[in-house]
């Protein structure tokens, strides 16, 4: 089994709580369904999100499926697409590099159209 790490990110509509851990829930959901995953196959989980985004933590929502230990932290960098919410998993799987779906959920898909699948 090796260790691989799978990307992702969702842009919110509003920095309201509720919505920011629906869309996180999503995000996590989708990474995991799209790769095969359960819970257990996280090794860890690092959100980011972008320094407008006041309402709650993204990792709320992961706290919530069940998923724990995951540091929030963004950089605030001019002209970056706001209210965005990233993350990074390292993940145990049997898949290949090249079979990992990483998860760009909504406009976030702008971000990395290279490998949003």
């Amino acid at each position: 089994m090796a260790v691989r790490a799978v990307r992702g990110a969702v842009q919110l509509e509003r920095d309201e709580a509720g919505h920011m851990h629906e869309q996180v829930s999503a995000l996590l959901t989708a990474v995991l369904e799209r790769n095969d995953l359960v819970p257990d196959d996280l090794i860890s989980v690092w959100f980011t999100a972008t320094p407008d985004l006041h309402s709650d933590f993204p990792a709320v929502a992961a706290r919530l499926l069940g998923i724990t230990d995951v540091p929030r932290q963004e950089l605030d960098i001019a002209g970056a697409m706001p209210r965005v919410v990233r993350v990074l998993a390292h993940v145990e799987t049997d898949r290949s590099k090249a079979e990992v779906a990483h998860v760009y959920l909504g406009a976030a898909g702008a971000l990395r159209k290279d490998i949003a699948q």
